[in-house]
């Protein structure tokens, strides 16, 4: 049965993200907020609501390994799996992409994390930091685009809301009303089925609870992101698709763990300092060559990129 919770919880999960993003864009948009503000703030902490709630949710379960390694294996299997199969698959233009200083952005919020984890346990004071580093990155991104619509470099039009996720003008009130409500009651039954399930799992398995984080719960709670990157690859949009990747890992590592460290200390293992956190900085890496070089993410790089992946959990569960 622990298994069937633990998939039940995760589809619940994925489901009721999909729809509290969908209705909390719908009705931001209807209340006159900004297609780019919602982009850059409810969209994104949307996305990252399955995680967030895992968080909390195994915080308060006594099980803070979860957390910690949901959030560090998301952000290796996001680079490492969520960009190697929609490379093995069509391959992704990468060279066409624009996306040097919010890739930089992930690789010092990817630094910040490693600096906090190694002054564990994470607290309060972290999360304060942590969040201010992303309100740091998300009023610079504002700025820059406020700056350049000002220019008249880019335009405010209906089109920008072909660009949110989720968005439907012509969605009624009172649906939107039932995915908030659908969002809002599944998050946390869907993260209580799956971090009790995982848990129990890594007890009868006789594993930790940061493995289980490392790679069921993490590759779980990533699918979200290899569903829309598979279908921007199809569609040719590889900056989508590198841009969805940067930007989950910089909420994962900034706001998951600084919100969820609010709702009590989270202690980092040993194998988090001596391995995966640098495993994790070590596939940020190695995105470089694609976005400073303007490689392409050709079906090659795809095979070595997963190939990568099933090394690492090979290693995490040895």
């Amino acid at each position: 049965m622990d298994w069937v919770y633990a998939g039940l919880g995760l589809i619940i999960l994925l489901l009721a993200g999909d729809v509290l993003v969908k209705g909390a864009v719908n009705l931001s948009l209807r209340l006159g907020v900004p297609a780019l503000i919602v982009s850059l703030t409810i969209v994104a902490f949307g996305t990252s609501a399955p995680e967030l709630l895992i968080a909390i949710s195994a915080i308060d379960e006594g099980a803070p390994g979860i957390a910690m390694g949901n959030v560090v294996g998301s952000n290796t299997a996001n680079i490492l799996l969520v960009l190697g199969i929609p490379a093995i698959i069509s391959g992704l233009r990468s060279s066409e992409c624009n996306i040097r200083k919010t890739y930089v952005y992930m690789i010092l919020a990817t630094l910040l994390f490693i600096i906090v984890a190694f002054t564990g346990p994470i607290t309060w004071v972290h999360g304060l930091i942590l969040l201010a580093a992303l309100g740091a990155v998300l009023w610079d991104q504002f700025s820059e685009v406020k700056a350049h619509r000002k220019a008249g470099q880019l335009t405010v039009c209906e089109e920008d809301l072909d660009e949110v996720e989720g968005s439907d003008p012509d969605m009624p009130g009172w649906r939107i009303a039932v995915f908030l409500l659908l969002g809002l009651i599944g998050l946390p039954l869907g993260a209580e089925l799956l971090v009790e399930g995982a848990s129990n799992i890594a007890r009868s398995f006789g594993i930790s609870e940061t493995v289980i984080g490392l790679t069921l719960v993490a590759i779980g709670t990533s699918l979200p992101e290899l569903s829309t990157t598979v279908m921007a690859s199809l569609r040719n949009q590889a900056d989508v698709a590198m841009g969805n990747v940067i930007g989950s890992n910089m909420f994962n590592l900034l706001a998951i763990i600084g919100i969820a460290s609010f709702f009590g200390n989270i202690p980092v293992a040993e194998q988090f300092l001596c391995f995966d956190l640098w495993v994790m900085l070590a596939a940020s890496v190695v995105l470089a060559p694609f976005v400073f070089l303007r490689w392409n993410l050709t079906k090659r790089w795809g095979i070595t990129f997963s190939g990568l992946y099933v090394l690492y959990i090979y290693a995490v569960l040895s």
